[in-house]
């Protein structure tokens, strides 16, 4: 298997949306630790991050359990597969429902993100009452990118 480390200066990683086995986060994640760990440029991504977390610990897997994978060569599929054998048992119905809260996910709702979120989205015009984090995650790298 030859899964290749992206230079994340000069592209950026998978949107959160993408969904890999029913998982969002995933594409991100895998890209982002393949950067780090196998001769990429992570750039001023972050692995182990919040957002890496979220799918982590609601499936009840360890980042580092995750990163072997990776850095083994896993596919986004085999990381999917990892995820699906390990960790809390989840139902495909449970991904969906988990994938498409996050989809849908805003900071702006959630008093203890509304300033943060405001500040970070009014740097790109958008309208953080109506911009799901993802959308603006995706805006935040077109525009870095």
């Amino acid at each position: 298997m030859n899964v290749q480390a992206k230079d994340l200066t000069k592209e950026a990683p998978a949107s959160p949306a993408k969904r890999v086995g029913g998982y969002v986060i995933l594409a991100r994640l895998a890209d982002k630790a393949r950067a780090d760990f196998l001769g990429g440029n992570v750039g001023e991504y972050h692995t182990n991050c919040p957002l890496d977390h979220m799918l982590l610990d609601w499936k009840g897997v360890k980042y580092e359990e995750l990163k072997k994978e990776i850095v083994n060569g896993a596919d986004n599929e085999k990381i999917a597969a990892y995820l699906d054998a390990h960790g809390t048992a989840k139902t495909p119905e449970e991904i969906k429902a988990f994938s498409d809260s996050l989809d849908a996910m805003n900071p702006y709702f959630a008093p203890d993100k509304k300033e943060w979120y405001v500040g970070e989205t009014a740097k790109l015009g958008l309208d953080p009452a109506t911009t799901p984090m993802f959308k603006w995650l995706e805006a935040d790298d077109e525009a870095s990118h």
